[in-house]
């Protein structure tokens, strides 16, 4: 066991075999449905790459700037060319990984027209608007990511060569976008869990 932990690779590969033993167990069950099977799998996908998503964009904003202070300036190279270059890729992708699921989930449920507009179609419900606000947040949050904040972070990790009056600038607009996400991360949540909840958007 200890062999698997101490590699982060065989730890994920381990999980997903996990969960496909579970999926085992239920197709073996004989109540398998192809198709809400399929709707689940996305829908935990989505999850999944959320988590990574807004876990590290909590993880920037709640334990890496507040700490930056901190650190010592000797100490600060470690943070800036390893640790935040890693955590952004996976930041980045994590994003972009939630809304391709996330659309495709939408699709597949039948709803994403009536949620981009809001429920303001034919057929739309309370849960349609609460679901479309989570998806239009999103959206938002996504497009900060890729088109402000990593543009940003790349010229404040000196990943990009520029001056350091054009870094300071960078890192500020990145921080100030990154707590954007935040603020718009907690009503994001919340539409999405609503219109799961109480509003029963398939």
């Amino acid at each position: 066991m200890a062999a698997i932990l101490s590699n982060l690779r065989s730890t994920v590969i381990s999980g997903f075999i996990l969960a496909a033993l579970l999926f085992g167990m239920y197709y073996g069950h004989g109540d398998y449905d192809g198709e809400a099977f399929g709707k689940f799998l996305f829908r935990w996908l989505h999850v999944i790459s959320g988590v990574m998503w807004i876990g590290l964009l909590y993880y920037f904003n709640f334990v890496q700037i507040p700490n930056m202070p901190n650190i010592p300036d000797e100490q600060k190279p470690a943070i800036g060319k390893v640790i935040a270059p890693a955590a952004l890729w996976w930041f980045r992708w994590g994003a972009m990984a939630t809304i391709i699921t996330g659309l495709i989930l939408a699709w597949m449920n039948g709803y994403i027209v009536q949620a981009l507009s809001l429920g303001f179609v034919e057929g739309g419900t309370t849960g349609h608007l609460m679901i479309g606000i989570g998806m239009w947040l999103g959206t938002i949050m996504f497009l900060n990511v890729w088109l402000v904040i990593w543009p940003n972070q790349q010229k404040a990790l000196g990943l990009v060569e520029v001056d350091a009056d054009t870094k300071a600038a960078a890192a500020r607009t990145a921080m100030l976008f990154s707590r954007t996400n935040t603020l718009l991360s907690i009503p994001m949540l919340f539409a999405m869990v609503s219109a799961q909840g109480l509003y029963n958007v398939s």
